[in-house]
Order: structure tokens, then sequence, then C-alpha cells
């Protein structure tokens, strides 16, 4: 373990991020996000989608997990999942949320804190009917976050549920499966410098209206 420890601590590597001011920003955060998923995605960044959602449940411990961005609305984005996952029993008990997108290959990352509520049925309905339909079958077969006997036990049940409707073109989306909206109070844009001076620009709503601060690093 101590080799592992001094090899992790004597990794260091330059950030040559661009300057990032703010000045420089869109006036609109979400235009903001938006261009730099576009960034990511045009730099091919390995899931651009990728986000680390924290939640905390009833029991007031964080949990984290990657989901991805799948919608927008002008106040906020939206994630799936199934509503009886950790994740969605966390949101009943509390629905403020933390998110951070990360993308080393571009010394990026955002951070946003919101309030999370659930899209209406039909919203999820349609998501889910353009989804492939192995995925589709896999939302019903898997209890997710419930405990599983064995690999084999989730394989038989998705099996189960392909030959249920192997002759069927449309898979009905599960009552508890369906989409949070994220509605968002702050963004924290990091653009990694030189000399670990690294740019720092965050938005706080106001108001109603977004305030912008340089932050140290």
């Amino acid at each position: 373990m101590d080799k592992i420890v001094n090899y992790l601590n004597s990794v260091r590597r330059e950030y040559a991020g661009q300057e990032l001011t703010i000045d420089s920003v869109a006036e609109d955060p979400f235009q903001q996000l938006y261009s730099w998923i576009e960034s990511a995605v045009n730099a091919e960044v390995l899931d651009p989608a990728a986000m680390i959602l924290s939640t905390v449940g009833s029991d007031n411990k964080p949990s984290a997990r990657t989901v991805l961005i799948r919608g927008q609305e002008e106040n906020g984005i939206i994630f799936y999942t199934n509503y009886d996952s950790k994740k969605g029993q966390d949101l009943v008990s509390n629905p403020y949320v933390a998110i951070t997108f990360f993308w080393a290959e571009l010394d990026r990352q955002i951070r946003l804190t919101g309030e999370a509520e659930k899209i209406s049925y039909e919203a999820s309905q349609k998501y889910f009917s353009n989804r492939p339909k192995e995925s589709q079958l896999s939302a019903i077969a898997s209890n997710q976050s419930g405990i599983v006997k064995n690999r084999k036990s989730l394989e038989d049940a998705y099996a189960a549920i392909e030959e249920k409707y192997k002759d069927s073109g449309k898979v009905p989306c599960p009552d508890n499966w369906g989409g949070f909206l994220v509605v968002i109070d702050s963004f924290e844009f990091w653009q990694g410098r030189h000399n670990r001076l690294h740019d720092r620009i965050r938005y706080i709503k106001v108001n109603n209206e977004w305030k912008l601060n340089r932050l140290a690093p």
C-alpha cells in the first residue's frame, strides 16, 4: 500500500488550459455549460455526457455515482433512473443535489448544485420509447440497487423479459422509471492553468438573476 501511495504522491502534471475570465464566459450559465459540453464532444472525450450525481439520503450520508445528462429545460438538466434505486430514494427524502462534470482531456470541470424534481410520466414515456430495446428490457429486468443472488439470476430475469416482449415492437415504460429535472441554482466552471493557478468562475442565482464571481484556486 505504501508503494501505491508513494507513487500517487509522485504523480504530477502541468495544466495548460486556456484562460477563463468573467468577460470571456457567457452571461447565461446554461449557454456556457452547453458550450463546454459541445467542446468535449468535438474533442472526442469518452462519455462527454457523463456526470457525477451526489445525493444525501435520509441517513444524512452522501452518495455519489455517474449518470448521463439526457435532456434540458430552461432552468435545469434532466437524467433518468429507476425511482426505487438508491438515488431515487435519496431524492425523495432530500431533493438537493450536487453534480460534477470532469473532462481530464480538456483540464475542465463544472460543478452544479440544484433541486431535483420528477418530470411528468408522459415525458418519461416519450424518452423511454426512443431508447434501444435492449436498454428498455434492462430497465424492466433490473431491480436497480437491489441485492441479486448472482449474475445468472440477473441474466435469467433479462431473458424472461426478452422472451415476453420478443414479438412486441413496443416495450412499456415501467411506472417506477423516469426522469428527474435538476433545477440549477449555482454553476462553477473550473479551467486548469499553469502553476496550479486555476481559473474558477462561479454563477449564483440572486433575485432571479445570475451573479458572477471569480474564485481563488
